[in-house]
């Protein structure tokens, strides 16, 4: 009996916990998949701005630098420079009218192919819909609760899938096709989630350390550790500026680390006053482009442009693979190397993190990477969809026909693991404090009045 009661205790919280995450769990898969394949929509919607003919030498970044700017007036941050011959370089420019654009040019010729603003494209849209369901902090940490909470999911939904003395595996490991109604829906949402759980499982853990909540705690647990990011500098020491991270697409082993700031006694013939936008910022491009080449590095890579007198050139490399990341920092008035960092100053932790981060994003063994990450997308899809229909065909019109609750459950175990997990994940477990006093509170006001 008190096996029963445990069953259908946990039937009830996966029951609440599913009706609420489902629709976010929907937008981050289809969001989701369609970032896995972004480079593929991307040339598939915009063929024209995507591929070149294939370079033998590239002109220098000041003069693809130059030509973007006279098709998109503003100002430069950022220029994309290709690994591929036959892909254009990117320029990055904070428009002077409107929102920032991205600037295509062919690193051949010199030629503008085109611009565009990265949200309102389709891949744009998904990954800003993926990360902050477009509501900035807000939506990072409703993105947040939902995966912890699809955590629970699959600890309750395996919990419930047990073959308790079940004589065929028929509805456990493969679904009864023939059958019809809820039974039908019922395997499909069991085996779907039992052989897809580790892929589910595996994108939810490695997506925590970008969340708004839970991505300071583990960096700080790693910083604790001596596992994360060395970020050790060399060479005179520079005074400090703002985090990596406010450069925007940076790896997570480097977001928080503070750049090194350029000395502006060095500027010349007064130029100390001058801002990202002057000539000056964007003519060093040539200058830091020779030493990262003298540094090894040709292509595929992306220079950051200073922002103000004491504004750094930021030289990342940031490959599929990321065994190959390395960044340079170089002081923007005299050229010299400030900071410089990369894979083999990353901690075991940091390192976990950017090899999960990478295959999350199908990027690590291309294709069969992407196609890999594609099916927990697609089961995620299958489950709510299946859990939701489960749902719509028992409950009597009108009701919400949720699970009843039931007295006498031994919850120990459960409730044990509950904290634990509200402890590793706090926004989790504050979502569950407000919960129980709701609950508390339903519960109090349905009690009937005694006479």
């Amino acid at each position: 009996m008190s096996d029963t009661r445990l069953y259908r205790t946990i039937w009830r919280w996966h029951f609440y916990a599913g009706l609420i995450v489902a629709p976010f769990l929907l937008i981050l898969s289809v969001t989701g998949a369609i970032y896995l394949f972004k480079d593929e929509l991307n040339d598939a919607l915009m063929p024209d701005l995507q591929i070149v003919a294939p370079v033998a030498k590239a002109l220098p970044p000041l003069r693809m630098i130059a030509a973007a700017v006279a098709s998109v007036p503003g100002v430069p941050t950022r220029i994309d420079l290709p690994e591929a011959s036959d892909r254009p370089a990117r320029v990055w420019i904070d428009a002077a009218t409107g929102e920032p654009r991205q600037v295509m040019v062919d690193p051949g010729s010199g030629r503008v192919l085109g611009s565009y603003v990265y949200t309102h494209t389709l891949v744009g849209f998904a990954d800003v819909m993926h990360g902050s369901l477009t509501f900035g902090p807000w939506g990072d940490a409703v993105v947040e609760l939902a995966a912890c909470w699809a955590l629970m999911l699959i600890a309750s939904g395996l919990f419930l899938w047990w073959p308790r003395g079940r004589r065929s595996l028929a509805g456990v490991l493969w679904p009864r096709l023939r059958a019809r109604g809820r039974v039908f829906w019922r395997d499909l949402h069991a085996v779907t989630g039992v052989w897809s759980v580790a892929l589910i499982a595996f994108l939810l853990l490695t997506g925590l350390p970008w969340a708004v909540v839970q991505g300071p705690l583990v960096r700080g647990a790693f910083t604790a550790l001596g596992i994360g990011n060395e970020a050790a500098r060399f060479g005179h020491e520079a005074p400090h500026s703002a985090p990596m991270g406010t450069l925007g697409d940076v790896p997570w082993s480097q977001m928080t680390a503070s750049m090194p700031a350029s000395d502006p006694t060095h500027a010349e013939h007064g130029g100390g006053h001058l801002s990202v936008a002057d000539p000056a910022a964007v003519a060093g491009t040539d200058a830091i482009a020779a030493k990262a080449r003298a540094a090894g590095i040709t292509g595929g890579y992306r220079l950051y442009l200073p922002s103000g007198p004491t504004g750094i050139y930021t030289v990342l490399v940031s490959p599929r693979q990321p065994e190959g990341q390395r960044t340079l920092q170089f002081d923007r008035w005299s050229g010299r190397l400030l900071w410089r960092n990369g894979w083999s100053r990353y901690g075991v932790g940091a390192k976990a993190v950017e090899l999960g981060v990478q295959i999350h994003m199908g990027r690590y063994f291309g294709l069969p990477n992407q196609l890999l990450m594609l099916l927990p997308c697609i089961a995620t899809v299958l489950l709510v969809v299946s859990g939701v229909t489960m749902w719509w065909r028992r409950r009597p019109k009108g009701t919400l026909a949720a699970p009843p609750p039931v007295s006498g459950a031994r919850l120990r175990g459960a409730i044990t693991l509950l904290v634990v997990a509200g402890v590793v994940l706090p926004l989790f477990g504050a979502s569950l404090l407000v919960l129980a006093v709701v609950d508390r509170i339903v519960t109090a006001l349905r009690r009937p009045a005694v006479a």
